[in-house]
């Protein structure tokens, strides 16, 4: 009988093309399933919580994986594996979970953040979009709450993806001003690919006034991407929570 168990990880994704395995380009999962399956001495193969895109960063992210025998001594078991994948990904638990618990169907809700910074900062080049323009923040928020009401957001997907339904229930939305710039928060049952990235280019111009409140619902209503704004660069945004049930087992 196999066992399965969770890798809770985080890492830059400044220097990889996306979480998922992909032809001819460093991938997070890729990195991951060499390193365990080098300190476990059997092929490993990592099933995660979602799929992020090039260049955007996870700070709490979820894999699980299958191995006929039981680990032992995990904490030198997560040593290892550190010492194998690059700099910029950390495993930070592995633990064991019931055969039916599965990083992401079992997932009750994910959360990101996007950064944007207001001046020039060389230490924050690949980690927020730099922004320099003054934003309508109590405008932006309206506009962040009205989404609530919603489920259809055909108008911030991926042309051409292939998810079976474009309805996401968002739980919470909320742009807040800090010392650096401007941080927004989402959280929701589940994303579609690119649709934080387009919710806050749209966001960005209704905050600029390029377009109004009622343009901004007319842009939901209407479920068509070339309705919305453009797309913010990857390095602003973060996988920063992942939510299971709490009979679950996961750490």
């Amino acid at each position: 009988m196999a066992h399965r168990y969770f890798i809770k990880l985080s890492y830059d994704g400044t220097p990889f093309h996306g979480w998922q395995i992909q032809k001819n380009a460093k991938s997070i999962q890729q990195c991951l399933n060499e390193a365990l399956s080098t300190v476990l001495r059997t092929d490993i193969y990592t099933v995660g919580c979602g799929r992020t895109d090039t260049g955007v960063h996870a700070k709490k992210f979820y894999a699980h994986f299958e191995i006929e025998s039981e680990l032992t001594e995990v904490s030198d078991i997560v040593f290892r594996v550190n010492c194998i994948l690059p700099k910029e990904i950390a495993v930070l638990h592995i633990f064991s979970v019931e055969s039916n618990v599965h990083t992401r169907f079992t997932a009750t809700s994910r959360t990101y953040e996007y950064l944007i910074s207001h001046s020039k900062d060389p230490f924050s080049i690949k980690r927020t979009f730099e922004y320099r323009e003054s934003l309508d923040i109590e405008n932006m928020n309206r506009a962040a709450e009205l989404m609530l009401n919603y489920k259809d957001f055909t108008s911030f997907s991926k042309l051409h993806s292939d998810a079976e339904t474009n309805f996401c229930d968002i739980h919470h939305s909320l742009w807040e001003v800090q010392p650096m710039g401007l941080r927004f928060e989402i959280k929701a049952n589940r994303f579609l690919r690119n649709m934080v990235r387009a919710i806050v280019g749209t966001m960005i111009e209704l905050g600029r006034g390029k377009i109004s409140l009622e343009d901004f619902t007319e842009i939901i209503e209407a479920k068509d991407r070339g309705k919305a704004g453009f797309s913010v660069p990857a390095q602003g945004l973060y996988l920063i929570d992942i939510s299971y049930p709490k009979d679950a087992g996961v750490l």
